[in-house]
């Protein structure tokens, strides 16, 4: 996707729609400051303000830590990712990070929101409000703000890089995580790695108008491109995400028991979980498993 006829089209066919499955679109950071990230124009351009990736330990799969439940709420618009750079004088870059009272309050509403709504009991907003004080300081100013709305729920705050430390010691303290837009690229790897790696976890992008499922956490994965061993695991599930954001339940349930059957009771598994499992052969015990429910379309 190079061209700006690409994007353009593509934005204009989910504004059409209404939804997308994205696949990644690499960056290369050797193009000019004024090359803008393809995913990031799409994200700001629908205002897909709420990455949400939910991390959790599947049975099967060989892991350090387990009994991992966690969901990651991103700010997917603004913060470092807002593509503000310049160069004051030769060798001095500055490079501008947003954070808005607004935006802040959009997207601590709507973690708290998707915690009451999954029953979940305690959010945690990850900052560095020690050192950035105004900019990480309003937006956990803001998270507090909302928490008081939500008298059910428990809310605490963590420093970014104790945040990483407790993931990889103890992740089970955590239930819903709030953070701003790079933290939340880097812990949303972090968990991703915890519960086997980004062959395995969705990914979702969600506006007031539009929403957008991708892998959840971007990676290209060019160096095993075309060689069929690629996890399809995370982009199946992409799809689930997708099918139950269009009220299509059922048809969702029926393609995600298949998943995780194959995951976690056949066992099979690609290179990255250890195994050596070929993506088609992964895919294709996704289908009979699907296939031997019976007809797709029964009572549906």
């Amino acid at each position: 996707m190079d061209s700006e006829d690409d994007i353009s089209n593509a934005i204009m066919a989910i504004r059409r729609n209404g939804v997308a499955l994205k696949g990644n679109i690499e960056t290369n950071h050797n193009l000019p400051p004024s090359y803008k990230s393809r995913n990031n124009l799409l994200r700001t351009t629908l205002d897909l303000y709420a990455n949400v990736m939910h991390c959790q330990s599947l049975p099967g799969v060989r892991t350090r830590h387990q009994n991992i439940d966690i969901m990651i709420i991103r700010e997917n618009t603004e913060g470092e990712y807002s593509s503000l750079e310049h160069e004051n004088v030769p060798g001095v870059v500055e490079c501008l990070k947003i954070i808005t009272r607004t935006k802040s309050l959009r997207i601590a509403d709507f973690a708290f929101r998707a915690a009451r709504e999954k029953g979940r009991r305690r959010v945690t907003a990850v900052h560095k409000a020690n050192i950035m004080k105004l900019a990480d300081g309003l937006f956990l100013e803001c998270c507090k703000e909302v928490a008081s709305g939500y008298p059910d729920i428990t809310f605490d705050s963590m420093i970014v890089d104790n945040t990483t430390m407790q993931l990889v010691s103890r992740p089970q303290q955590f239930d819903v995580m709030v953070m701003p837009n790079l933290y939340g690229n880097v812990v949303s790897n972090v968990c991703a790695g915890l519960v086997g790696g980004p062959g395995l976890v969705p990914g979702a992008n969600y506006g007031e108008d539009y929403a957008v499922f991708e892998t959840g956490t971007r990676n290209t994965g060019k160096s095993i491109a075309n060689c069929n061993t690629a996890n399809p695991t995370a982009m199946l599930l992409a799809s689930c995400l997708l099918l139950d954001h269009l009220k299509l339940h059922a048809y969702a349930s029926m393609i995600r028991r298949a998943i995780l059957s194959t995951v976690t009771e056949a066992r099979l598994h690609t290179a990255d979980l250890g195994g050596q499992g070929s993506t088609s052969e992964v895919v294709q015990s996704i289908r009979n498993a699907i296939q031997s429910t019976g007809p797709l379309t029964l009572s549906i």
